[in-house]
């Protein structure tokens, strides 16, 4: 294989990781942002909205960027510094997030929405840069007018395979297994890998100098990625705190033995639990009649079995089992 089949093979390489490593930052961007302010429509208009400005942004400049100075170099230090601010995002996110989780507790609204507004403005230099690596590549990749459909297409269809896995991968593997904010650097990682590795082909000495960036996340993320994204509230601590594959997760407990479940922006106890106590005046009792709804007389003892649609974390099927005895449950 000759050397130029080799740098155009890596740059479809390079392509379709940064098709994927731009829908794995949006998607990675509507949970970090449920995390605090939940998961309605609104907040992913918000995300997508402003992300199709940012590559639009991209696509743009790439194009300008490309015709001034198209080499390959000028191409992957643009990769190197979207890992680089891609990398940045949760770690300068992290402490806005906690004003506004805080904000959100206590319904402080503008304090709340500066902060919504100032975490999307993270996104806006990353992935503008992302957005400029597809009309770069193009321009590095055509050799002749003949094949510049051809080539276009390509490019285009690469980028696309790697958004389709950047759409499934963050989502359903590693935010459940790693988490929003450690999901984030493994991606702003193998994107700035496959940038230094393209830097390195066109000479060791440009991507040596590149070598600070990693160094500066690492520490940062030393001293930022440590306490709970949210605090507990006043009175009570945190017992666990985990990304799940659809909520952020926290369970707290009081002073008097209470245990509470708490999703996302917190705004709501999702379940409630206490060694000794089964009931607390909360709607999940408001089950516990559903079986006289049957024809009467009908006795406690009666009670066979259950099926419940939604459990509220285990609450509702404990009551019942408590008041009706061991009966199955589904």
């Amino acid at each position: 294989m000759t050397t130029m089949a080799m740098q155009r093979r890596y740059l479809y390489v390079t392509v379709c990781i940064s098709g994927m490593t731009t829908l794995a930052l949006e998607l990675s961007a509507a949970r970090l942002l449920g995390n605090v302010f939940g998961t309605s429509n609104l907040i992913w208009a918000n995300v997508i909205g402003l992300m199709l400005l940012y590559l639009t942004a991209g696509y743009f400049l790439g194009g300008r960027w490309a015709d001034r100075s198209p080499y390959p170099t000028t191409l992957y230090r643009i990769i190197i510094w979207a890992a680089f601010l891609s990398a940045l995002i949760p770690l300068a996110a992290r402490p806005v997030l906690q004003v506004a989780a805080s904000a959100m507790f206590e319904a402080q609204a503008s304090l709340a929405l500066g902060s919504f507004v100032s975490v999307l403005v993270l996104f806006s230099a990353p992935v503008t840069l992302l957005g400029c690596v597809s009309p770069f590549a193009v321009r590095l990749a055509v050799d002749s007018l003949s094949e510049t459909g051809r080539t276009a297409g390509r490019i285009s269809a690469l980028s696309t395979l790697g958004s389709l896995i950047g759409t499934f991968l963050p989502v359903l593997v590693l935010i459940p297994q790693l988490g929003t904010f450690q999901t984030f650097l493994l991606f702003a990682a193998l994107l700035y890998l496959v940038g230094f590795g393209g830097l390195w082909r066109q000479g060791p000495a440009a991507a040596l100098r590149m070598l600070w960036m990693p160094i500066v996340v690492a520490v940062l993320a030393a001293l930022v990625l440590n306490g709970p994204l949210r605090a507990a509230a006043a009175g009570a601590t945190l017992i666990y705190e985990n990304d799940s594959a659809y909520n952020y997760i926290q369970v707290q407990e009081d002073a008097a033995g209470y245990r509470y479940l708490y999703l996302n922006e917190g705004q709501g106890i999702h379940s409630q639990w206490h060694r000794d106590i089964y009931t607390y005046r909360r709607t999940w009792s408001f089950f516990l009649p559903a079986p006289y709804f049957n024809a009467p007389p009908y006795q406690p003892e009666q009670v066979e079995s259950l099926l419940i649609i939604g459990l509220a974390g285990g609450t509702i099927g404990r009551q019942y089992t408590h008041v009706y005895g061991d009966i199955p449950i589904d």
